[in-house]
């Protein structure tokens, strides 16, 4: 009976070579030879799916940022491939995010590429810059609208951005070096932050004061003045803010009110100083401690389609100014609302109008 073979096994083991450093060398260099073999027997008329399954450690909050995730998109493309998509696959999940309550990325990517053709060109570092803001923003709607969950939304990023870099031959350093997959990462993930930072704009004045306010102090307390100076750079006050049932302000101090803090039985329809922070929080509160994704639907419903696409939104915006802080509990609150959109969407276009009608207060059982 034969055995398995060994020697030509590939995979990354110190005891088989003389150190870590070139056990990992000989999984890269066969990872390439491997990649670029698939490469050549591609046929052009279908796209190649290549699965890539990590180890927790390899994430961070902003997603897969480990050496080997680079080293293996590099590998990909220098085999001749362009990548035209990338999509996060929960291949074990332990149960929906609603239930667990984690903001764990999914555990797997999906590389969907194609061949490189012979002809592609070669452009500068300051033409893939241009192409990335003239194409990114359009992809990361359409990932919204798709509501890819905010954890995962680095990695699904990825495909449009390093789609740009890996259909062309070569990327151009101002030194005439080509640039490297890892450098192409850092550009699309600064893309990145500045498109969803550039979403503010489109909030009404009394969240774009939270969201600034959410940002220096999170959930805690910070000084009346300094509140103010904000409010007012936003033609508002701090005593609009907290009319709009966002903050507490006593004491000279200011505070952001948190989910448990909300009153009971709000309802869109009937607050006379509706905000797209209320309502993406309320949506959350529903969730999370009121009467669930009845209640959160009811909610979603009342809103109407615009309001609740601001809320989504807002919710992103909140979970890239978590991620960034390590404020864990919060991104997970975010990361749960957007996980569940389309299944609160369609749970909101069946209700009826005795489930939505009320005289401003809602009980669920």
């Amino acid at each position: 009976m034969l055995a398995t073979p060994k020697d030509e096994e590939l995979v990354a083991t110190p005891y088989r070579h003389d150190s870590k450093e070139e056990a990992e060398a000989f999984f890269l260099q066969g990872m390439k030879q491997a990649i670029a073999n698939m490469a050549r027997c591609a046929n052009p008329d279908f796209p190649a799916t290549i699965y890539y399954a990590f180890k927790q450690k390899e994430i961070s909050e902003q997603g897969i940022t480990s050496a080997g995730w680079a080293t293996f998109l590099q590998a990909v493309i220098d085999a001749g491939y362009t990548v035209l998509g990338t999509w996060p696959v929960r291949t074990e999940s332990p149960g929906r995010i609603i239930a667990k309550g984690t903001n764990a990325l999914a555990n797997s990517v999906v590389l969907v590429c194609r061949p490189r053709p012979a002809d592609a060109p070669r452009i500068t570092r300051q033409q893939f810059i241009q192409t990335l803001k003239a194409e990114l923003p359009e992809a990361l709607e359409a990932l919204q609208q798709a509501s890819i969950a905010p954890a995962d939304m680095p990695q699904s990023a990825i495909g449009p951005g390093i789609g740009i870099f890996s259909r062309h031959a070569a990327v151009l350093e101002p030194d005439d070096t080509p640039m490297s997959v890892r450098d192409a990462l850092m550009l699309i993930n600064a893309e990145l932050d500045e498109y969803f930072a550039g979403l503010e704009g489109d909030f009404d004045a009394e969240t774009r004061f939270a969201i600034t306010w959410f940002q220096q102090h999170g959930l805690n307390a910070g000084d009346f003045g300094t509140a103010n100076s904000i409010a007012q750079a936003r033609g508002i006050s701090v005593e609009s803010v907290q009319h709009a049932g966002i903050v507490q302000a006593k004491g000279g101090k200011v505070k952001l009110l948190d989910i448990e803090e909300l009153e009971e039985g709000w309802r869109p329809d009937t607050d006379d100083h509706l905000t797209d922070w209320e309502c993406c929080h309320y949506l959350i509160r529903a969730l999370d401690v009121g009467g669930g994704e009845h209640e959160a639907a009811v909610l979603l419903r009342l809103m109407g389609g615009e309001r609740a696409e601001k809320a989504k939104e807002l919710a992103y915006r909140l979970y890239d100014i978590c991620e960034k802080n390590n404020w864990a509990r919060e991104a997970t609150r975010y990361n749960m609302l957007i996980s569940i959109w389309r299944a609160l969407e369609d749970r909101a276009a069946n209700l009826s109008d005795a489930d939505v009608a009320g005289d401003g207060q809602m009980s669920f059982l």
